[in-house]
């Protein structure tokens, strides 16, 4: 898993395993999926991230719970 903060394009990739990306789909205002050849979904972007959170590209919380 890969997340990539893009502070130029205003945008946060997830990248959920390395399978190839045969389709994306806009399934929200500036969220987008990326599918592989099963369906899965392998990757998520976000687009307009300042607008949806004014701090969210100043500093990224990750946490792993059990």
């Amino acid at each position: 898993m890969k997340l990539t903060v893009r502070k130029d394009d205003d945008a946060l990739y997830l990248r959920l395993d390395d399978t190839a990306i045969v389709e994306s789909e806009e399934v929200s205002d500036g969220i987008i999926l990326d599918y592989n050849a099963e369906g899965k979904v392998v990757g998520i972007e976000v687009l307009y991230v300042s607008q949806r959170s004014p701090d969210s590209l100043q500093q990224i919380l990750v946490e792993t719970t059990t």
